[in-house]
């Protein structure tokens, strides 16, 4: 996989003092508490916190009330600790439901950046399976409908278009996973006005440095990051050994953390969405959208730190 090093200097410093809008060092005690990293989309302008909340496996929880609660409480947690941009998706079962349930406990919490999927392979059915989105969500629109891995995105993507130019939605976007039809994505990167592109991507999975997230950058598309932990192999990993000295630098307590800051420290992602059942956990994976990211240095240091463990 292309190194960190393939990220210029410049470029990379560039988008660090761009992501520092609102960013502020830490502080002494009793003193103004340290404002959250955001960076805006680049097709509006629109600040986003860094760390948004995915729900894939975690909020499949069907219809157990003790579950389902502790999803609310999940999203509690992520919407005090400044949190907006959720993403679900149909295939993600029950997840919408969850969401839904939970924005209702929570009082429709007015931060909130609803980003949903597309996914059925007829494209007439499109705008039917959106609308039913819309109802478990139970909101007036989404922000962001993204065409959830490509599936019969020829016929979804003028329909998005279409919704956009309505007012129906106020973002479009395209997803994949784990490496898959990056030529494709790349493509319609090139040939397409969509607003975001969600990847994978995190400290051991790079490919996308060497052409999607410069393409990004060049096209003014945001990205999304997916998979930040592997499901929680790259996590277990390096749980194993001791948090490194140089984590400090970063004001970095725990290894997500870590994992985390160095995926929002790319100039050119928006926003990654790591997916959670624990209230600790949202909370540990908020606190890296505050204080300071790595610079092109230090994420060499982690590259070779997290490949030699």
């Amino acid at each position: 996989m292309p190194s960190s090093s393939n990220i210029g200097r410049r470029t990379l410093m560039r988008g660090l003092g761009a992501a520092g809008a609102g960013l502020v060092l830490p502080v002494a005690a009793g003193a103004q508490p340290v404002a959250m990293i955001t960076r805006a989309v680049p097709s509006s302008g629109e600040a986003l916190p860094v760390v948004g909340l995915g729900s894939w496996i975690t909020f499949n929880v069907g219809n157990d009330r003790a579950a389902r609660d502790g999803c609310a409480d999940v999203m509690r947690a992520f919407f005090s600790g400044g949190g907006r941009l959720i993403d679900s998706s149909p295939m993600y079962a029950s997840s919408q439901d969850v969401i839904g349930y939970g924005l209702a406990k929570l009082g429709k919490p007015a931060a909130l950046f609803a980003a949903d999927k597309v996914w059925i392979s007829r494209g007439a059915r499109g705008r039917d399976q959106i609308e039913q989105s819309r109802r478990h969500w139970d909101v007036a629109r989404f922000d962001l409908m993204q065409v959830h891995n490509l599936l019969a995105w020829e016929e979804h993507l003028p329909m998005l278009f279409s919704m956009k130019a309505a007012g129906q939605l106020r973002y479009v976007g395209i997803t994949t996973s784990e490496g898959r039809r990056h030529d494709e994505i790349e493509q319609i990167m090139r040939r397409h006005p969509i607003d975001f592109v969600q990847v994978t991507y995190n400290v051991v999975d790079r490919e996308i440095e060497s052409r999607i997230l410069p393409l990004a950058r060049d096209r003014g598309i945001g990205v999304i990051v997916n998979r930040p932990f592997r499901e929680g192999a790259l996590i277990k990993k390096v749980m194993r050994h001791p948090l490194p000295a140089w984590a400090q630098e970063i004001d970095c307590t725990s290894w997500a953390q870590v994992i985390l800051k160095f995926i929002a420290s790319h100039p050119a992602v928006t926003c990654v969405i790591p997916a959670t059942t624990s209230v600790a956990h949202v909370r540990e994976n908020m606190q890296a959208a505050y204080s300071r990211l790595p610079d092109e240095a230090l994420r060499r240091r982690m590259i070779a730190h997290i490949e030699a463990l």
